[in-house]
């Protein structure tokens, strides 16, 4: 299947990663547009919206539904554009010339062992362009593929999650443009590129998120389609909304709960608009103020209405201003 063929409010569960026993992605049309727009295209699909809507978790659902491998890569402050491509571990061969100096080994014998490709490592977007070609190099390394704990295949093409990119430097994005726009990349060592194979089903889909912390390179965002994740503005939507993503996560909830909790929030959201406190309750509190409600309650829903009126303060209201 190269394109996603869902219905707007299809649910997926995702498998447990953490302490967090249920995962679940809802799709909205938008989002199957975006992500299908991005297949066709063959271009990166940036994800833009506030923190804990769902940005993340996009990428993964859509890897499930397409029975692609995924490959997330989550961006700090110390990544480097060629962490997603590459890594050329540069200390260990050094390491190793400097013992064969010492043991004063044959030097053809030490040429062969130290050369490049004996240290180059694939990086996600290597699998993604050409999962065999990293599979090889990374036999000569002796580095593991990515593992697939959704059950995803690469022989259907992979899904790339570079996570958080307005962490990073702007040398990231920009560093990143010959892969997105040549849709190729030469790792360090080689004369031959990593090309992204453009043909069914294994175009590769890299989704690219952004809290808007800082904001990105014109041209590396022209290289993107943009989907721009927004809650409702309406507090009748809002609340629709959260008691949708509500009965997806937590089955066993009551309703009363669930419209209760998403009530309390659009009070707490627009107050925090109001104060221009940031960052805002949304979605990701809701869901812990629901977790933790029927964790310290299980099965008594006056007990749930009344912890959710102690524990909301600790969910969200989290402002320094809040009295």
């Amino acid at each position: 299947m190269r394109f996603l063929d869902v219905a707007p409010g299809h649910e997926v569960p995702l498998a447990p990663r953490g302490c967090l026993p249920e995962q679940v992605h809802v799709f909205e049309e938008e989002a199957i547009q975006a992500v299908n727009a991005a297949l066709a295209a063959g271009r990166p699909l940036l994800v833009r919206g506030e923190p804990g809507i769902g940005k993340s978790q996009l990428a993964r659902a859509a890897a499930k539904c397409l029975g692609k491998a995924y490959i997330p890569h989550v961006v700090d402050s110390r990544t480097e554009s060629r962490d997603l491509l590459w890594h050329f571990d540069a200390v260990e061969r050094l390491a190793e010339a400097q013992l064969s100096g010492a043991l004063r080994e044959n030097p053809e014998t030490v040429r062969k062992r130290l050369e490049v490709q004996n240290y180059l490592r694939p990086g996600p977007l290597w699998w993604a362009f050409d999962w065999q070609d990293a599979e090889k190099q990374a036999r000569l390394v002796q580095a593991s593929p990515p593992s697939q704990r959704d059950g995803g295949d690469s022989s259907k093409g992979c899904v790339v999650l570079v996570d958080e990119i307005d962490k990073a430097e702007t040398d990231v994005p920009n560093g990143l443009l010959e892969a997105f726009g040549a849709g190729e990349f030469t790792p360090f060592g080689r004369s031959e590129p990593v090309t992204a194979i453009n043909s069914t089903p294994l175009t590769p889909l890299v989704v690219i998120t952004t809290n808007e912390e800082r904001a990105l390179p014109d041209a590396f965002v022209r290289r993107c389609l943009v989907l721009h994740l927004r809650l409702p503005e309406s507090e009748s939507g809002l609340v629709e909304l959260l008691v949708q993503r509500g009965r997806a996560h937590f089955a066993e909830a009551n309703d009363a709960v669930l419209v209760a909790a998403a009530e309390q929030l659009v009070k707490d959201r627009k107050r925090a608009l109001e104060e221009r406190w940031l960052p805002l309750p949304g979605q990701a509190e809701y869901l812990d103020l629901l977790r933790a409600v029927l964790a310290l309650a299980p099965g008594d829903l006056e007990k749930q209405r009344g912890m959710l009126e102690r524990i909301v303060r600790y969910t969200l209201q989290k402002h320094t201003g809040v009295s």
